[in-house]
């Protein structure tokens, strides 16, 4: 696992390494551990930050992690060999045997490094559109600082205040007479070539070289600044201290949703949702278990409506809406823990659709209860197998369609957007709100005429959409 991408020979392209200082920061050296200091071992929502900024960025697409660790290696070891893979290359350096003050030290590092790196220390939480962006906006023979606006309270003790005219950066003072604006981060991008050779030696001394790596590149015009927040998902939060973990767990738990989230997911169910979140985590479910329990709770709903009664039908929509906001939780713990899988989003929408289903009979079930002696009895029964027929037909389409989607074998763009628009609409829980609507009123045989029209329209949609791109995939194959 610690052999380099550059000893394997690997074609790299872009920023694809990051250099990693658990032990110090960027721009005060060694890190001193004092009473209610967060260290890389401190757990943010289950996970220790150096096992979360690794994950985070193996998942950005970094290729190669050069770790220089202090005392806590072994601990460090021990956490990345727990919980999810970690897939990528990661060579261990200790300080002891390289100094962060040494230029032979950063000499070396240059050697694996291809163009430019990523120099980190782990004092933070960061989103993986954050470290997209650094990738895509990285330039050759230029310096990068990742910088963080100053909120209301300004700038904290220890921060470094930052001076930038546009997106260059001028120095790290503000200007004179005028609040700080904007502090740095403890992340930075830095050209291979300031890390060798003259510049490197003629810095011998200081803690960590790379605030003088940046100053000169900004005296040559060679340094550029990325503000935090530019985007909702291009977030930073720093935990320099146990205070900062509860704002780096709610940054964590308001940055999440879905693929596909509808008008109720959005402000409704994970508003809810984030409180069972914590909970399940608490718990140590996995998002599987969890994806069980909202299932267990939708057939309770679905046996609630098949009572019949105004009473039970009430409570079995508020069962129902229940389970919506459970089934939001197991995506949110798959990626707050970095579990995601294949299996387990097909899990999510195959118990999906078995909910339906059952609530679908369910309600043809009470209605014909209370229809029970009259000649149209049959009616709901018959509507609620439209809709079952209609939502299994519709699986098994979504299904085909995210195959074709996945090898890109869409036979025409339209076919591919309306694909797209179908996809996003499958998997939205607002109409748990239209059946509660439709209980409260004591007229849930009327979702049943809903429901049963809107399924089978919506599996002849996906039968149009579907069809001619399979058509073209078999004859591509020579079937």
């Amino acid at each position: 696992m610690s052999e380099s991408l550059i000893q394997q020979g690997v074609e790299i392209q872009g920023l694809a390494t990051a250099i990693l200082l658990p032990s110090a920061t960027l721009f005060s050296g060694e890190r001193v551990r004092t009473v209610g200091s967060a260290g890389p071992l401190t757990q943010v929502v289950g996970i220790g930050l150096f096992q979360r900024a690794v994950l985070t960025l193996q998942r950005a697409g970094i290729r190669q992690l050069i770790v220089l660790a202090g005392g806590e290696e072994e601990q460090l070891k021990q956490a990345l060999s727990r919980g999810p893979r970690v897939t990528i290359p990661v060579r261990w350096m200790p300080v002891r045997e390289f100094p962060l003050d040494d230029p032979r030290t950063w000499e070396a590092l240059a050697a694996e490094v291809h163009g430019c790196c990523l120099i980190a220390s782990i004092t933070s939480v960061f989103s993986r559109p954050l470290i997209e962006s650094i990738r895509r906006t990285s330039h050759s023979g230029e310096a990068l600082l990742v910088a963080q606006p100053v909120d209301k309270e300004g700038c904290r003790p220890g921060y470094v205040p930052v001076s930038v005219r546009g997106e260059r950066l001028l120095g790290f003072a503000a200007p004179s007479g005028e609040p700080v604006q904007c502090v740095a981060s403890e992340m930075v991008v830095v050209p291979a070539s300031v890390m060798q050779g003259r510049e490197a030696r003629g810095l011998a001394g200081a803690a960590v070289p790379v605030r003088h790596w940046l100053e000169r590149a900004a005296i040559d015009g060679r340094a550029r600044v990325l503000m935090t927040g530019r985007h909702p998902a291009e977030w930073y939060q720093d935990v320099r201290t146990e205070a900062d973990v509860p704002l780096a767990e709610r940054r964590l738990l308001s940055s999440l949703k879905g693929e596909f989230e509808g008008f109720v997911d959005r402000y409704f169910n994970r508003k809810l949702s984030r409180w069972f979140t914590r909970l399940f985590l608490g718990l140590g479910l996995s998002p599987n278990a969890i994806t069980m329990v909202a299932t267990a709770v939708g057939l309770g709903a679905a046996a609630g409506f098949g009572l019949g009664t105004y009473g039970a039908g009430i409570a079995a929509a508020l069962l129902f809406q229940l389970a919506a906001v459970i089934d939001c939780c197991d995506g949110e713990v798959a990626r707050l823990t970095f579990t995601e899988s294949p299996f387990g989003a097909w899990l999510d929408i195959a118990m999906d659709n078995v909910v339906h289903m059952a609530i679908f009979g369910g309600i043809a079930v009470g209605a014909y209860q209370q229809a029970a002696g009259e000649a149209h009895a049959w009616v709901p029964l018959t509507l609620g197998a439209g809709a079952i027929l209609g939502n299994a037909l519709s699986f098994w389409l979504v299904n085909r369609a995210q195959k074709v989607k996945a090898a890109s074998r869409w036979r025409t763009p339209e076919h591919a957007a309306w694909a797209e628009f179908m996809l996003q609409n499958v998997a939205s829980r607002d109409f748990s709100v239209v059946v509660l609507i439709f209980a409260v009123l004591g007229k849930l045989e009327w979702f049943l005429w809903m429901a049963s029209a809107g399924a089978l329209v919506f599996a002849l949609l996906m039968v149009w959409v579907v069809r001619p791109s399979a058509i073209s995939r078999a004859e591509a194959s020579g079937c």
